[in-house]
């Protein structure tokens, strides 16, 4: 359904979201009547989660093998879970992405090699896909410091922001900046 200018500003939130949720959205225009949504708008959809994961950090090497990727998916899902409406973006080099894929299948999946290819493919997802009206919570799957102003902004808006890493590889910038950490690894 399509609204125009005007109505944005009446239009009521979905049928079956909590109570907290259910007053009008206001969306917030720019110029030339495109609308820029606010954190407020997110609340047409329903709570669900966005997991990035930066495979290759959470095994701990370059190159995981599907039985490594099947590891580390399994500790995942025990310690954070899914939903229903939940999606997954997973980041590898391209050296890797058949091992991924294998291990941790459906999946939405980016491709860069070379330092920090898959960390810069996250931050693409994290800073130019909307995430905050989207999404009400947000996992970080990886320890690199780099995520940091990432968390920051979507924490501003609204988001709850969970990392999920290893112990030894977490940035301590990072777990300042999450709303959460979750550890993947047995306690040391």
């Amino acid at each position: 359904m399509r609204l125009t200018h005007g109505e944005m500003g009446t239009y009521l939130s979905v049928q079956g979201e909590s109570r907290k949720r259910s007053a009008a959205v206001r969306a917030i225009t720019r110029g030339g009547g495109r609308p820029c949504q606010s954190a407020a708008t997110r609340r047409r959809f329903p709570d669900r989660t966005l997991h990035v994961v930066d495979i290759e950090n959470l095994a701990g090497v370059s190159i995981p093998s599907p039985g490594q990727v099947s590891a580390v998916q399994g500790r995942y899902v025990e310690r954070l879970g899914f939903g229903a409406e939940d999606q997954v973006v997973m980041a590898s080099s391209h050296l890797g992405l058949l091992n991924v894929a294998l291990g941790w299948p459906h999946a939405r999946y980016r491709v860069r090699s070379g330092p920090d290819g898959a960390d810069l493919e996250l931050l693409d997802v994290l800073l130019h896909e909307d995430v905050a009206a989207r999404f009400t919570h947000v996992v970080i799957g990886s320890g690199d410091g780099v995520f940091g102003a990432a968390v920051a902004s979507l924490i501003g808006r609204g988001v709850w922001v969970t990392v999920a890493s290893r112990r030894d590889s977490l940035s301590l910038s990072l777990a300042r900046a999450a709303t959460d950490v979750v550890y993947l690894d047995a306690a040391a």
